[in-house]
């Protein structure tokens, strides 16, 4: 069932712990689109608050507005899993990354030695990770 709620730009903005023209700006990006207009009002629904959420997800993933509006606006149910699929992708590519960096800097932050760059196992992790990526 659809909520029939309103909510004008600012209490939705508040309810994220966004300022307004965010939201402005991501309505002229293309990923938001206030459910009604009343005298120049802005109005909001819970299905426009959890395309906001999306949106805040989606970019602490390190995904672009661009990428966003995309997926956001996809014509089909196909063709948006092909480009979460590519985005699921390259998320993976950066959590192994990540996961490495962690692993070099934990190491550094334990090693005994007194210049933890010329440590064999330290040197042994940075080859591992200047390695080329095979699938």
């Amino acid at each position: 069932m659809k909520s029939t709620a309103r909510l004008t730009i600012g209490a939705l903005a508040d309810r994220f712990g966004l300022a307004t023209h965010v939201l402005r700006h991501w309505e002229a990006a293309g990923l938001l689109v206030p459910d009604a207009r009343v005298n120049g009002r802005r109005y909001y629904t819970e299905e426009q608050a959890v395309r906001i959420a999306t949106i805040l997800r989606g970019k602490r993933a390190g995904l672009r507005l661009d990428q966003l509006r995309d997926v956001l606006t996809a014509p089909s149910g196909a063709d948006r899993r092909e480009l979460l699929r590519r985005h699921y992708d390259e998320l993976d590519r950066r959590i192994r990354e990540l996961t490495q960096s962690r692993a070099m800097i934990e190491h550094a932050m334990r090693c005994q030695a007194d210049d933890f760059t010329r440590c064999p196992a330290y040197q042994r992790m940075v080859a591992e990770a200047s390695a080329p990526i095979t699938r």
